[in-house]
């Protein structure tokens, strides 16, 4: 009897933990509960030993991963994987196998806030896999430099390195790619990054190949404004919580950490800070950028006065390189034609959609793909464990947009 009732209160206190009121709509809500629960739980033993001095959260949480997540490369009968480098930063290559053909090339940069994750995880592994699969094409994934050892511009300068050898001719021809085939593309974190290398490298007359597309799944493209509407909406919808995203930039700008609070009210970007223009303000404007059904009934968070200074002290806000959002529409008009995906539970939608319009406002093809019922990461978890319909059904589609334009 005892031993009935002992696991009743623990069965009850597991059901506490794991439920999490969520929108109606949301995808599969059991399922992101439980991931939730999973991934609140590796935060807060992170942050107790980081607390307790026994390592840095991120550290603890990437050893998890990868204890996890993490595998060898392993090919295939139908792809050839391995382990390589790319301008000097390790990346895992996935080569279909074959009659020898000029192929599809794709550049991809995983997400994890610039902190975390890897390309050789297994999630990563199977969508690159899948995707030189489904698209007879030459996928290199890229492990760029990690927050906090790494902060920007590190990361970046590791994604562009890793682009200008992926567009040479000596690698075209030694994988066989086809130079008028080629696109930069990736999730969140990676999304920023695969924003940024279009934005720089469409700007480099010296190359003689560049990409024909981009290909950016809920990318985070800005730091100035902690309140949009899909900021507002889905501050506490996992998996990423918008305290989570102001760490993340903090901890990848190399920041104080203690400014947490002052981003999150917006106290940053008042408008006693001189060091941000009208202009810049402008690019992320999402009253004007945004279209009425994202905005809803949600208001500006604009201080008059704040705390002035955190700009000049933390100089990667206002950078494009960091913040590609930011960038001017002559830059934007230069760069490739664009898949952006988006989910409605997610911080960074609104990100994503003003990126999106201010594309095709600078004469940029652009294809928006929205998820109504899609979360934060969705697209990484289209298979088991964490299966999920969204993920299955926002994967597929991306891969057909790479087949349709590529």
């Amino acid at each position: 009897m005892r031993l009935r009732l002992a696991g009743a209160v623990l069965l009850a206190a597991a059901a506490y933990y794991v439920y999490l009121p969520l929108p109606s709509g949301v995808s599969e809500p059991w399922k992101l509960m439980l991931l939730d629960a999973l991934f609140r739980s590796f935060m807060r033993a992170s942050d107790a030993a980081h607390t307790l001095g026994v390592c840095h959260r991120v550290h603890l949480l990437n050893r998890v991963v990868s204890w996890v997540e993490v595998i060898e490369a392993r090919s295939s009968p139908t792809v050839n994987v391995t382990d390589s480098t790319l301008g000097g930063v390790p990346t895992r290559v996935f080569q279909p196998n074959g009659e020898s053909r000029l192929r599809r090339g794709v550049i991809y940069f995983h997400g994890g806030g610039w902190a975390l994750a890897s390309g050789k995880m297994r999630s990563y592994d199977l969508l690159c896999r899948k995707m030189a699969e489904d698209l007879d094409a030459v996928i290199m994934s890229v492990d760029y430099r990690l927050a906090p050892e790494a902060v920007f511009p590190d990361q970046y300068h590791d994604a562009v390195a890793a682009s200008r050898v992926f567009l040479s001719a000596e690698l075209l021809q030694q994988y066989g790619i086809d130079p008028e085939r080629l696109c930069v593309s990736g999730d969140s974190a990676g999304g920023n990054l695969a924003a940024a290398v279009a934005q720089e490298l469409s700007l480099d007359n010296s190359l003689q190949v560049k990409f024909k597309a981009q290909a950016l799944i809920y990318p985070v493209l800005q730091a100035l404004d902690f309140h949009t509407p899909s900021y507002q909406q889905n501050q506490a919808v996992p998996i990423l919580y918008r305290p989570y995203m102001a760490r993340f930039w903090l901890q990848y700008l190399g920041a104080d950490s203690s400014l947490e609070p002052v981003l999150l009210v917006n106290n940053h970007s008042a408008l006693d800070e001189r060091a941000i223009s009208a202009a810049t303000r402008s690019n992320l404007n999402w009253t004007a950028l945004l279209p009425a059904e994202r905005k809803k009934n949600f208001k500006p968070v604009v201080k008059e006065k704040g705390s002035p200074g955190v700009v000049g002290a933390v100089p990667g806000l206002i950078d494009v390189r960091a913040a590609p959002l930011l960038a001017e529409q002559e830059v934007l008009g230069k760069t490739p034609k664009a898949y952006v995906m988006t989910c409605e539970f997610d911080v960074l939608r609104d990100d994503g959609l003003m990126y999106g319009r201010r594309l095709r406002d600078a004469g940029v093809e652009v294809t928006s793909d929205h998820y109504e019922d899609g979360f934060h990461g969705c697209m990484v978890f289209a298979n088991l464990p964490m299966m999920s319909s969204v993920g299955q059904r926002s994967m597929r589609n991306y891969i057909r947009w790479l087949d349709q334009n590529l």
